[in-house]
């Protein structure tokens, strides 16, 4: 029997979400998500220990940047518990990787910072950046099977409570449904909230603020205006694009902004 408790979420983000734990709705998570890891695990992802890996590997204290994907990876070998991420050992020039991380991979090239070596996007994380799914879990080949299990009372919760704890946060939200939980971040004061068409296939180019302009001429600039807006309020840009064993404060990029 696989258990799933309180005891899996970091203690920092825990402790953000207050009496989340005591309500109806964490109940219900837990039930239904214990009756799907019971049925078969082996068919879940990301396996059960990284449902909350966005969250161990950005400590509450640390967030600057927030991007919100939808649910994790439903394809074999992809899902590693932060959106957007997959395993480095997955060549960039391959089907399998995920065309919004090849647009995210020029949005950064078109904005000065270069190419992504890899689909890894660990780095970020460890520097502030919370890779965060509305939905933490996935049935394989089955795209959003588990969004109706609970995991949206868990995470608005987290996407607000995060907002009024914390000035001077970026949000990227790309995409309709990143953008629907701008009710849970207006009402936090001095947040940056990028918005923009989601960067997967054809939808990149897609609105009235297209992540990609057409023929991928120019970018939607969040990388550059995140670090700009980071800077601004005396916090470390990111190193969007590391060098091989560079470390990221240190980076050419970084000095860019200051």
């Amino acid at each position: 029997m696989f258990s799933f408790s309180a005891a899996d979420i970091p203690e920092d983000w825990r402790a953000l979400l207050g009496d989340y734990f005591e309500s109806p709705e964490w109940q219900v998570l837990q039930t239904n998500l214990r009756s799907e890891l019971n049925q078969d695990v082996e068919k879940i992802r990301p396996e059960p220990q990284n449902f909350f890996k966005a969250l161990a590997l950005t400590p509450v204290a640390k967030v600057k940047v927030v991007i919100l994907g939808q649910d994790p990876y439903h394809s074999p070998g992809l899902a590693q518990g932060l959106a957007f991420s997959i395993p480095s050992n997955i060549p960039t020039n391959s089907r399998e990787f995920p065309s919004s991380l090849r647009n995210i991979s020029k949005a950064l090239s078109l904005e000065g910072f270069g190419t992504l070596p890899n689909g890894d996007l660990h780095t970020w994380a460890e520097q502030g950046v919370l890779l965060l799914n509305t939905a933490l879990s996935v049935k394989l080949g089955e795209a959003a099977s588990h969004a109706n299990l609970g995991w949206k009372s868990l995470i608005d919760r987290l996407i607000s409570a995060l907002a009024l704890q914390k000035p001077h946060l970026v949000w990227m939200l790309w995409g309709g449904h990143a953008q629907s939980k701008l009710p849970l971040i207006e009402p936090a004061q001095d947040q940056l909230i990028l918005k923009s068409s989601h960067p997967s296939g054809l939808g990149v180019y897609k609105t009235d603020r297209p992540f990609l302009q057409p023929g991928a001429k120019a970018s939607c600039g969040h990388f550059t205006k995140a670090n700009e807006w980071l800077v601004k309020h005396h916090e470390t840009p990111i190193c969007w694009v590391p060098t091989y064993g560079q470390n990221p404060s240190t980076a050419p990029q970084s000095i860019l902004f200051n």
